[in-house]
């Protein structure tokens, strides 16, 4: 239904290609950096349609306005950043929809990584690319935003079913997991996981896309209910918001 192309750049980017075989229209999401951008899409001889951004940050916007001199493509992204994303065309919010030949992404409005960041949900496809707002075990740091807009943000996601693939855009699985049995050490799925993960990064291999399932047991950042981690945290019985805070602040300098 839809091809999902990874590209690893920089010491720790994915940049992502998406095709819809029916129509042969591509999108690009986040791309960092335009050569891999193009060689990947010389090999499979694909020519790109649109990009899809979902903040503003350089690393996501770096090869805006170069892939679009090189292939005449639109830009799409948030309209809540619409002055800081480079050659934007189309500026999108949540209740939009996004269109790649007949497969749709709705729009979300995530806060709390920047102030405006978006994530792309394709249902059909049980595919989310969320940028910088969730990570495998982990979440972005708070740069324009407050806690308790990432904890909202980060809700809205997880009402996604369990099989949703999560597209993030950096490979910080190894340190993030780490962080998660640092506050929740006694928990079976994140032990297993970070096996898993440990022996993956030895062999060089990503550890990226993973499934909202296995976030919803073993990210800390999705788990402000368990009381392992509020007893970690000396939160016990707290509103989760404040939980989540707590977890955020002790990632920062972990």
């Amino acid at each position: 239904m839809l091809e999902t192309v990874q590209i690893p750049v920089l010491s720790d980017n994915y940049i992502y290609l998406i095709h819809e075989p029916k129509s042969g229209e591509v999108a690009i999401v986040d791309p960092a950096v335009e050569v891999e951008v193009v060689e990947t899409l010389e090999a499979r001889g694909w020519t790109p349609d649109y990009i899809l951004n979902t903040h503003h940050h350089y690393d996501h916007v770096g090869a805006n306005l170069a892939l679009k001199q090189r292939y005449g493509l639109k830009i799409i992204g948030p309209a809540a950043e619409r002055d800081r994303i480079p050659g934007l065309d189309v500026a999108v919010a949540e209740g939009d929809h996004v269109h790649l030949g007949d497969i749709a992404a709705d729009v979300y409005d995530v806060p709390g990584h920047t102030s405006g960041h978006i994530a792309y949900h394709f249902a059909a496809a049980h595919a989310l690319f969320c940028g910088d707002t969730m990570f495998a075990m982990g979440c972005g740091r708070l740069f324009e935003g407050t806690p308790e807009q990432m904890w909202q943000s980060l809700s809205k996601l997880m009402r996604l079913p369990d099989e949703t693939l999560i597209y993030c855009a950096h490979e910080y699985t190894l340190a993030n997991g780490k962080f998660a049995l640092s506050v929740e050490p006694d928990n079976p799925a994140l032990q297993a996981r970070m096996a898993k993960v440990q022996a993956l990064r030895q062999d060089g291999k990503p550890t990226v896309p993973s499934e909202l399932g296995t976030e919803r047991q073993t990210n800390p950042f999705l788990r402000p209910m368990s009381d392992e981690i509020q007893d970690r945290v000396g939160l016990i019985g707290a509103p989760w918001p404040k939980v989540f805070a707590e977890v955020r602040r002790l990632k920062d300098s972990f």
